[in-house]
């Protein structure tokens, strides 16, 4: 392996890493009413989260190399996308519950904010198993004529993943901590909105998968 291949594979799992959480609206729907929740610790749970998906694309990639050709990738995925859609639609219910816990709360006592430990490495776990992460992680996996090129470029695609759910994750975290955006109408506002779009996503999923 030359160290222009090598450079090249490395760069491209981890390019293909950060594209493929970015634009997977299933990502960011999944994570987000958990990144306002969580706030300023938000990046722990976009880590998590990055940490399981790398899990589950290593998971399947190192079971497609061991049985090239007698595994069906299209099987797993299917599955895990109808459990996907169920798992975000329990996300996006979640948050609505919370969302208007907090402000019937709030209306009682004041506000209070507070964080949850959420199963953001199982969530990120099943997203790794289901999907594009296949056509992005592991398929390009699969080309490379060994298996430590095919498991070097696993790797870096989830390290691309992690980044940018850690990023994205952040952002929500920051946005949602806010001064402007610490009133409880205004939380209550984003874990709503937040939590329809997982819903929404989650239905549009689990419909894919049937």
């Amino acid at each position: 392996m030359t160290p222009f291949f090598l450079t090249t594979l490395l760069a491209s799992g981890l390019f293909a890493g950060f594209v493929h959480v970015v634009c997977g609206p299933d990502h960011l729907a999944a994570i987000a009413p958990y990144a306002v929740d969580a706030k300023a610790g938000a990046w722990r749970t976009g880590i998590r989260w990055g940490v399981g998906h790398s899990a589950g694309v290593m998971g399947v990639g190192l079971l497609a190399l061991v049985l090239r050709g007698a595994l069906s990738i299209d099987v797993v995925s299917a599955w895990s996308e109808r459990f996907v859609g169920v798992m975000l639609c329990g996300i996006g219910i979640w948050g609505l519950r919370t969302a208007f816990a907090d402000q019937a709360e709030t209306h009682s006592d004041g506000y209070h904010p507070h964080g949850h430990k959420h199963p953001a490495f199982a969530v990120g776990t099943v997203h790794g198993l289901a999907g594009s992460s296949h056509l992005l992680g592991i398929v390009p996996a699969l080309a490379l004529p060994t298996t430590t090129e095919a498991a070097a470029y696993l790797l870096v695609f989830g390290l691309g993943t992690i980044t940018a759910m850690a990023t994205f994750s952040t952002f929500i975290g920051w946005f949602a901590s806010r001064p402007s955006a610490r009133s409880a109408r205004v939380q209550c506002g984003l874990m709503s909105t937040f939590s329809m779009f997982a819903i929404i996503v989650g239905g549009v999923w689990f419909c894919q998968g049937i």
